[in-house]
Parts: C-alpha cells; sequence; structure tokens
C-alpha cells in the first residue's frame, strides 16, 4: 500500500485540518515541487520504527522532540505534526490536529478498508465485550465464521485465530490497519467495542458504523487522565449515535430520553429494546420463571423475525439484554432469527461468568466485573442464586484512572458482601496497599475485610475461607493473563487457572 504528499494534501485540505508545508522552499499551501512525486509505503507513530519512506505522526501529550530527532537520524524524511521542529527533515506537515490527521490520513492509506465490511459499534459503561461476543457467535453462523471482532478481551482479524488488544479501541492507525488486514482475510463484517477515550482522542474521527448499540451509562473512568467529570465521559459516549446508519438503544438504560433525543436530533434511524413492552420498545425480552437462562423475545412489528424462545449460558437478566440487543445488530446485517437462537445458545466468553466448584462444594465465579453497574449485578445475580450461604468477593482496583471505582466497590461491597478479599488489579505505577485501603475506607458495613497483595495468595485465601453453602467471586481480572505494573505487562497465570489449581491440587 502507498499514499503520495499530493493524495495527503486533498485528505487534509477536505477536512481542514492542513496548517501549511514547511520544507526548504519556505512555508506553503502547495508541495514543494521537488516533492510532488514523493509516496510513502509505511504509516507510523513510533520513531523507532521508520525510514525514508514512512510517513511519522507526532504524536501524544508525552512526544518529545528528541523522538523526532532520532527518526530523522534515522532516515526519515517527512513528519505529521501540531507544530513546526527544528529538524532536518525533508518536509513538515502542520496540521491543526494530529489525532484527526492520522485517522484521516489512515483512511486513505488502507483505502477506506471500512467500506468493504460490514461494522457493528458496541459502546457502554458496562456488557460491551459479552454483547460483542454474542454478535459474534451469531454471525459466525450467518456468514461461515467470516467475522471479525475486536474486543477488551480477545480480538480476532481471521475469524478464529485470537490476540489480546492493549486498548478497547486502537488507535487508528490500528485500527484501519486491522480492518484492511480483515479485508485482505475474506471477512465481511467487522464487531467493534468502541470506548469513550477512543471519541475524546480521535481514535475514530471520520468512521461510521452500519450499526452502533449503546447499552447503558454509569459513571467511570472519571479521573485526571481519562475524563475530568461524568458529563465529558456520557457526551464522548454518545458520540457514537450520530455516527451509526442505524442505532439501537437500550430502554433500561440511564438517560434513555437523552439518547433517543440525540438519535432524533442527528435523524438517525434506532431500534428500542429493554426488559419489557412499553410504547417505546420495539423488542423486549421476558425471563422464563422456570429456567434462569433461558428468555422469550416479542416485538411490536418483527420486521427482524427474531422473536421466540432463546437459551444463554450465561447467568443475569443483564446477559439476556445483552444478548437481545446482539440479535437486533446481527438481523440487521444479514443474520436470521435462527442466526441469532444457535449463536445465543451457542456463546461462551473467557473471563465472563465461569464457574467453579472448590473442594468443599462451594461455587467459584470467575468474572471481568470492574465497574460499580457490572459489579453490582454480578453479585446481585450470585447472591440471588445462594441464598443460604455467603458472599465472599475478591477484587482490587486499577492504577493511574477510573479513581472513581474504588469508591463505587466500596459501595457496592457494602451493600452485598459478606467477606471482601482486597487484593492487587492492574495497579500501574500506585502502590496496590493503597487501593486496597482506599476501597476499604469505603465500606461502611461491619463486614469481614481481609488485604492480602499477592492476587494468587488472595484466591488461596477466599476459597479457604468459604464453607460449602457459599459463594466465591473473583472479580476484575476475568481472562486476563497480565499484571500492568510500573508501566510493564507482567505475565499473570489467571484467576480462574490459579483457582482450578489450587482446587484440584
Amino acid at each position: 500500500m502507498t499514499i503520495s504528499l499530493e493524495i495527503i494534501r486533498e485528505c487534509l485540505l477536505k477536512e481542514h485540518l492542513l496548517k501549511e508545508f514547511i520544507s526548504a522552499e519556505g512555508w506553503s499551501l502547495d508541495l514543494p515541487s521537488s516533492l510532488n512525486t514523493k509516496t510513502f509505503t509505511t504509516l507510523s507513530y513510533d520513531s523507532r520504527k521508520v525510514t525514508a519512506d514512512t510517513l511519522f505522526f507526532c504524536k501524544g501529550m508525552n512526544f518529545k522532540s528528541e523522538y523526532l530527532e532520532k527518526a530523522v537520524h534515522f532516515g526519515l524524511d517527512v513528519y505529521v505534526a501540531e507544530q513546526p521542529y527544528e529538524v532536518p527533515a525533508a518536509l513538515g506537515i502542520i496540521v491543526t490536529d494530529i489525532k484527526k490527521a492520522m485517522a484521516v490520513l489512515s483512511m486513505a492509506f488502507f483505502d477506506y478498508p471500512q467500506t468493504k465490511l460490514k461494522l457493528i459499534g458496541f459502546t457502554g459503561t458496562k456488557g460491551k465485550t459479552t454483547a460483542a461476543y454474542f454478535s459474534k457467535f451469531i454471525l459466525d453462523h450467518a456468514t461461515n465464521k467470516k467475522t471479525a471482532m475486536l474486543s477488551t478481551m480477545n480480538s480476532t482479524l481471521d475469524g478464529h485465530t485470537f490476540f489480546k488488544s492493549h486498548l478497547t479501541t486502537p488507535e487508528s492507525l490500528d485500527l484501519y490497519q486491522m480492518m484492511a488486514e480483515a479485508v485482505n482475510n475474506n471477512m465481511t463484517h467487522f464487531i467493534m467495542e468502541v470506548s469513550s477515550q477512543a471519541y475524546k482522542t480521535n481514535r475514530v474521527y471520520g468512521l461510521f458504523f452500519d450499526v452502533g448499540i449503546f447499552l447503558n451509562i454509569t459513571p467511570d473512568h472519571i479521573s485526571p487522565i481519562e475524563h475530568p467529570t461524568f458529563d465529558d465521559y456520557f457526551y464522548c459516549k454518545r458520540q457514537l449515535i450520530k455516527h451509526s446508519k442505524t442505532m439501537i438503544l437500550n430502554h433500561d438504560s440511564d438517560y434513555f430520553p437523552l439518547l433517543k433525543e440525540t438519535a432524533e436530533l442527528h435523524e438517525v434511524p434506532y431500534i428500542v429494546y429493554g426488559n419489557q413492552a412499553s410504547a417505546d420498545t420495539d423488542y423486549s425480552y421476558q425471563s422464563n420463571p422456570n429456567d434462569s437462562l433461558a428468555f422469550s423475545v416479542t416485538a411490536k412489528n418483527d420486521a427482524l423475525a427474531i422473536s421466540g424462545e432463546y437459551h444463554v449460558r450465561l447467568g443475569g437478566d443483564f446477559n439476556k439484554g445483552n444478548a437481545l440487543s446482539a440479535a437486533i445488530a446481527s438481523a440487521l446485517v444479514g443474520a436470521t432469527g435462527s442466526d441469532c437462537r444457535q449463536g445465543i445458545n451457542d456463546t461462551t466468553v473467557p473471563g465472563r461468568m465461569e464457574l467453579l466448584t472448590n473442594k468443599n462444594g462451594a461455587k467459584v465465579y470467575v468474572d471481568y466485573a470492574h465497574n460499580y453497574d457490572s459489579l453490582k449485578n454480578l453479585l446481585t445475580f450470585v447472591k440471588e442464586e445462594h441464598p443460604k450461604g455467603r458472599l465472599l468477593v475478591l477484587l482490587g482496583s486499577t492504577g493511574n484512572k477510573a479513581i472513581s471505582r474504588r469508591k463505587d466497590f466500596g459501595t457496592v461491597l457494602s451493600e452485598l458482601a459478606d467477606i471482601a478479599i482486597l487484593t492487587t488489579d492492574d495497579p500501574a505505577d500506585e502502590n496496590p496497599a493503597d487501593i486496597c485501603a482506599e476501597i476499604a475506607a469505603h465500606i461502611t458495613t461491619d463486614i469481614q475485610i481481609e488485604t492480602v497483595l499477592d492476587r494468587g495468595e488472595a484466591i488461596k485465601k477466599a476459597l479457604s475461607l468459604s464453607l460449602p453453602e457459599d459463594a466465591v467471586v473473583l472479580a476484575g481480572k476475568g481472562a486476563d493473563l497480565y499484571q500492568k505494573i510500573g508501566g510493564k505487562d507482567i505475565l499473570y497465570e489467571g484467576d480462574f487457572q490459579i483457582a482450578e489449581q489450587l482446587i484440584l491440587n
């Protein structure tokens, strides 16, 4: 793949992003004559990965001029930045917004792969990964496994080989490279989780989805390096609505009237689902009182032909809502009702509601629940499933981000837990003992609190404290096999694997 400077100029001018070109010939809005035929065979924002044929983006709050100096020293000719740098590069392309410029030029370089795929984008505070997996399993039936997926837990570009993604929504350059790879792999559909940060930092600038799904909204990711306020977080989430060709909205979400109003303002067609029929609800689901994993779907006008009986492997009514949202989304891009029923019945999600039985008979749940709403829903479900026993909850909280979760976790533990085992969970640059202490400070009821910083030892402690009728919840990590500590991803054996070994030995 290649891109010429002339195409770059056209793209930047069209989006009103170009400030000027800087070269030995001076400052200009026209390309210097000496570079008229210049083309690029790679794009990069890593100064360690450049050649003379690389278009390099000077991006990031922590970008330093020395990175660019080193890149030029190793042969770089052309850079894109929001300000000129005193370096002996052949050309500086100065733009008003580096992240928008990177998105626009990445699309062009990879030949607009998003137009060759059916794009489905999920956003919400909780449930994105589970709903994405439901869609993947459904569309695997509909497309004979020609469905790619970018997910917090696992991603695939060929439909069956999975890898771990570092960001919920990748940087735009990486995103379009992945889409192009999916196209080369003959994928027809592409499912994404779309984070609030993706809109705040313009990772998905200019991208439109065939179907967007807004699952829910509660306060989360409020921190100095993410969103300063809930208003900012919610506003960024809502950007998916005006960047979707059709929108699916959860009637049970907080602030539903504003979500609906936003869709109507931007003239985006929308479908509403919920846990009960109402004037605003197009599709609704009802739980089966005799089977906690079964539910039925009814509709005002079942144009998508997805009404009927369903069965899931994941407990909790919230997962039935996730399944219904996925069924609607998948039907909009070609799945049949049979595909939806079979896919939902088959869906398993790594690290979601995985179940073990302790040596003494106590049930052990491993789940990725890592914010207020997901943890509260999980613990409420488990408590209802085990009314005669105690609820033992093991968790920690991330460092350097989502600071508000620590208070939230204290609140949920106060409401639902009998024993709290506080431990390490991706502490980054913070002291995990301090994070645990913050959570403990927000526990307002007289429950037993244990702090064990080694997560493996904490799991051992939780299992040893359980009684036969109890339920143990290992929350926060799910299937994640890394701990983020001090800027590094440290290999971690995994909650499920550690618990399973302790039970078997």
